[in-house]
């Protein structure tokens, strides 16, 4: 008899939580696998920086489309169900990246991987599902702290599968497809077909102009310092963006089963969570690139920065701060339990803010740059931890996928902002060195680009003091919840 058909209680939730959070990681190292080797693939594939920028911005639309409706396709119709056929996708698109030379198949094989990061909410949605009350807190921080491990791990790997005279970027994809089948027999063997599924149809209209209004806004986001800000495509895109989310919003109300219950998206505990995910995602993403850029800068020419390599970058002082957060992950469940939701999320934001203060004015040394950044991952994985809790706590247990998924889309377009606000603020001010005739960003626009991921934490800090509230009333279910382990073990109100 497999796991899977045992009961939940029987055979304990620590073989579950492995499995969801290998699946989880396999998410995370999708999403940042291919930054490291941006040059490599625009020199392989004898691209332009505008052709190769679509390997990352393609994946980022396709989850924007796909994380919300897997969300709710998996608690209308199963979530073991949903996460087989996302890991099932996933491991097709990865093959394709491994064994193309074309910028356009690799761009296909992107966005099936986007598709994939759907399996995070629904990994969320298992775990009320099935784990005890007692161990649902600790559960959730865990999986959530796999997501900031797995982008560390992947810079990591991608850094020593492409060193050498003769890098060869499939290997990259080759590693992610491994990671994934063992992910797909993992889930297979341990998930439990638990729960019961809502049933009902598919909002085909209402995730039409979801998906509209989420690919024309990252697509502006994303693409924005490509085009220019104030190009027409990028205003175009922005303000299409604007039209179809009034769009979208009047579908919901009309529709019998929308997509999205409005009454969800607008309940102030889903929605100042979701607005902490926003800076968050900026926070995390401003760290990664913020640091990266910054360590790789040549010192002798410029002043600052450390020469690293990317290998470098990734292992001396990127996968500190990945490892940390994986150690904070269950230390932010306890907090959880014992302080609420609500401050682990404001204590999270602080060291943030504190860290990011430290890398603005402290990054003159490898051990400073190493410290803060690990005090960011720290914040990261309190922030990531506390966000599901507070969702957990606020949504019935039918809209926990499509719920998370909102949310997840929240730290998505935090993460593309911030992309955008580095990478303009890093070329806005440069210094050109006629010696080796490049511009190189200034050190004031590094200290400026970690100010605002500092301020965009402070900002958390007073959205989850201020905003959220310390006891709420949970937004009430429209259909009826079916017993089983969690229905048996309601989420206290204490956020």
């Amino acid at each position: 008899m497999s796991l899977a058909s045992t009961p939940a209680k029987e055979r304990g939730s620590t073989p579950l939580i492995l499995a969801l959070g290998l699946a989880a990681m396999v998410v995370a190292m999708a999403q940042t696998q291919v930054v490291p080797i941006l040059a490599l693939l625009q020199q392989k594939l004898h691209t332009g920086s505008a052709g190769v920028s679509w390997v990352t911005t393609a994946a980022l639309l396709s989850a924007a489309v796909f994380t919300p409706l897997l969300g709710r396709v998996g608690d209308q119709y199963g979530k073991k169900k949903t996460l087989l056929a996302v890991l099932v996708v996933m491991v097709i698109g990865s093959v394709i990246a491994a064994t193309t030379t074309s910028l356009t198949l690799l761009i296909v094989g992107r966005v099936l991987q986007g598709s994939a990061t759907a399996i995070f909410p629904l990994a969320l949605s298992v775990i009320r599902d099935e784990v005890p009350q007692q161990k649902l807190h600790g559960a959730m921080a865990l999986v959530s702290g796999t997501l900031a491990f797995g982008s560390g791990l992947s810079l990591v790997a991608t850094g020593l599968l492409t060193q050498g005279a003769h890098p060869d970027y499939h290997l990259v994809f080759w590693f992610s497809t491994a990671l994934t089948v063992l992910a797909l027999g993992a889930v297979a063997y341990v998930v439990p077909h638990g729960g019961s599924p809502t049933g009902g149809r598919i909002d085909v209209l209402g995730a039409l102009t979801l998906a509209v209004f989420l690919v024309l806004l990252l697509l502006g986001i994303s693409q924005g310092h490509e085009w220019g800000w104030s190009s027409g495509r990028t205003l175009g895109c922005l303000a299409g963006a604007a039209v179809m989310a009034a769009v979208w919003v009047l579908v919901e109300l009309r529709v019998a089963n929308p997509l999205v219950d409005m009454r969800m998206f607008v309940h102030r505990q889903v929605l100042f969570t979701n607005l902490t995910g926003l800076f968050f995602g900026f926070a995390a993403f401003a760290q990664f690139i913020g640091i990266s850029y910054l360590v790789q800068m040549p010192q002798r020419l410029t002043g600052y920065g450390f020469t690293a390599s990317v290998l470098r970058a990734s292992v001396e002082y990127l996968l500190p701060s990945a490892l940390i957060a994986l150690v904070a992950a269950p230390l932010s469940g306890i907090l959880v339990r014992r302080i609420g939701a609500r401050f682990t999320l404001a204590v999270g934001a602080l060291i943030g803010v504190a860290g990011f203060a430290w890398l603005a004015w402290g990054h003159g040394a490898s051990a400073s740059v190493i410290v803060a950044g690990m005090l960011t991952g720290i914040a990261i994985a309190f922030g990531y931890a506390a966000m599901p809790a507070l969702i957990a706590a606020s949504v019935p247990l039918e809209q926990t996928g499509i719920a998370n998924g909102i949310n997840s889309i929240s730290r998505s377009v935090g993460s593309s902002i911030a992309s955008a606000v580095v990478t303009s603020l890093l070329a806005s001010k440069t210094v050109v060195y006629a010696k080796v005739g490049v511009a190189l960003p200034a050190e004031s626009q590094f200290t400026l680009s970690f100010v605002i991921a500092a301020g965009a934490l402070l900002l958390a800090v007073l959205v989850a003091l201020a905003g959220l509230s310390r006891h709420h009333r949970p937004h009430l279910a429209t259909t009826p919840v079916a017993a089983g382990p969690a229905a048996e073990q309601p989420v206290p109100a204490k956020i």
